[in-house]
Protein backbone atom coordinates (compact mmCIF):
# COMPACT_ATOMS: atom_id res chain seq x y z
CA UNK A 1 0.00 0.00 0.00
CA UNK A 2 1.24 3.48 -0.78
CA UNK A 3 1.50 6.08 1.97
CA UNK A 4 -1.75 7.74 0.94
CA UNK A 5 -4.34 8.38 3.62
CA UNK A 6 -7.25 7.64 1.27
CA UNK A 7 -7.50 5.73 -1.98
CA UNK A 8 -10.26 6.55 -4.46
CA UNK A 9 -12.26 4.00 -6.39
CA UNK A 10 -12.94 4.78 -10.05
CA UNK A 11 -16.58 5.48 -9.16
CA UNK A 12 -15.60 7.97 -6.43
CA UNK A 13 -13.15 9.75 -8.74
CA UNK A 14 -15.77 10.02 -11.50
CA UNK A 15 -18.35 11.39 -9.06
CA UNK A 16 -15.91 13.96 -7.66
CA UNK A 17 -15.10 15.06 -11.23
CA UNK A 18 -18.83 15.51 -11.85
CA UNK A 19 -19.31 17.45 -8.58
CA UNK A 20 -16.33 19.68 -9.37
CA UNK A 21 -17.73 20.41 -12.83
CA UNK A 22 -20.78 21.93 -11.08
CA UNK A 23 -18.80 23.77 -8.38
CA UNK A 24 -17.84 27.42 -8.24
CA UNK A 25 -14.62 28.11 -10.10
CA UNK A 26 -12.88 29.00 -6.83
CA UNK A 27 -13.14 25.39 -5.59
CA UNK A 28 -9.88 23.45 -6.06
CA UNK A 29 -11.11 20.07 -4.82
CA UNK A 30 -13.10 18.38 -2.10
CA UNK A 31 -12.17 18.28 1.57
CA UNK A 32 -12.89 15.20 3.64
CA UNK A 33 -13.05 15.39 7.41
CA UNK A 34 -14.72 13.82 10.40
CA UNK A 35 -16.91 15.37 13.06
CA UNK A 36 -18.33 14.24 16.36
CA UNK A 37 -21.91 13.14 16.12
CA UNK A 38 -24.17 10.38 14.97
CA UNK A 39 -25.18 7.35 16.98
CA UNK A 40 -21.73 5.70 16.85
CA UNK A 41 -19.71 8.81 17.73
CA UNK A 42 -18.19 10.21 14.50
CA UNK A 43 -19.37 10.92 10.98
CA UNK A 44 -17.68 11.78 7.69
CA UNK A 45 -17.92 15.29 6.29
CA UNK A 46 -17.30 16.45 2.72
CA UNK A 47 -17.18 20.01 1.44
CA UNK A 48 -15.71 22.04 -1.39
CA UNK A 49 -12.14 23.15 -0.73
CA UNK A 50 -11.17 26.61 -1.89
CA UNK A 51 -7.62 26.48 -0.52
CA UNK A 52 -5.14 24.12 1.10
CA UNK A 53 -4.88 24.59 4.85
CA UNK A 54 -1.57 24.12 6.70
CA UNK A 55 -0.64 20.45 7.30
CA UNK A 56 -3.53 19.10 5.24
CA UNK A 57 -2.88 15.94 3.29
CA UNK A 58 -3.46 16.50 -0.43
CA UNK A 59 -4.25 13.49 -2.59
CA UNK A 60 -4.25 13.86 -6.34
CA UNK A 61 -5.48 10.67 -7.92
CA UNK A 62 -7.42 9.76 -11.07
CA UNK A 63 -7.69 13.40 -12.11
CA UNK A 64 -9.19 14.74 -8.87
CA UNK A 65 -7.86 16.51 -5.79
CA UNK A 66 -8.97 15.44 -2.31
CA UNK A 67 -7.80 17.34 0.76
CA UNK A 68 -7.83 15.59 4.12
CA UNK A 69 -8.55 17.76 7.15
CA UNK A 70 -5.57 17.53 9.53
CA UNK A 71 -7.80 16.42 12.42
CA UNK A 72 -9.18 13.59 10.28
CA UNK A 73 -5.92 12.06 8.98
CA UNK A 74 -5.46 9.71 11.93
CA UNK A 75 -9.03 8.39 11.57
CA UNK A 76 -8.88 7.91 7.82
CA UNK A 77 -5.52 6.14 7.31
CA UNK A 78 -5.93 3.31 4.84
CA UNK A 79 -9.52 4.19 3.90
CA UNK A 80 -10.94 3.55 0.45
CA UNK A 81 -13.49 6.08 -0.73
CA UNK A 82 -16.13 4.67 -3.05
CA UNK A 83 -19.34 5.96 -4.59
CA UNK A 84 -22.45 3.81 -4.75
CA UNK A 85 -25.57 4.57 -6.75
CA UNK A 86 -28.72 2.62 -6.00
CA UNK A 87 -32.30 2.93 -7.15
CA UNK A 88 -33.38 5.49 -4.54
CA UNK A 89 -30.12 6.87 -3.21
CA UNK A 90 -26.52 7.56 -4.03
CA UNK A 91 -23.69 8.24 -1.62
CA UNK A 92 -19.99 8.19 -0.98
CA UNK A 93 -18.96 5.13 1.01
CA UNK A 94 -15.88 5.08 3.22
CA UNK A 95 -14.33 1.62 3.65
CA UNK A 96 -12.30 2.41 6.75
CA UNK A 97 -10.10 -0.29 8.35
CA UNK A 98 -9.92 1.80 11.57
CA UNK A 99 -13.64 1.49 12.31
CA UNK A 100 -14.51 -0.71 15.25
CA UNK A 101 -18.21 -0.04 15.07
CA UNK A 102 -20.68 1.49 12.63
CA UNK A 103 -24.22 2.55 13.36
CA UNK A 104 -27.12 0.76 11.70
CA UNK A 105 -27.90 3.59 9.30
CA UNK A 106 -24.26 3.72 8.15
CA UNK A 107 -23.97 7.44 8.84
CA UNK A 108 -21.50 7.30 11.72
CA UNK A 109 -18.66 5.17 13.05
CA UNK A 110 -16.33 4.59 15.98
CA UNK A 111 -12.55 3.94 15.96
Amino acid sequence: MSGQVIRLSDNAAERIKYIMSKAESSAIGVRVGVKSGGCAGMSYVMEYAKDIKPNEEVIEEKGVKVLIDTKAIIYLLGTEMDYKKEKFSSQFIFKNPNETERCGCGESFKV
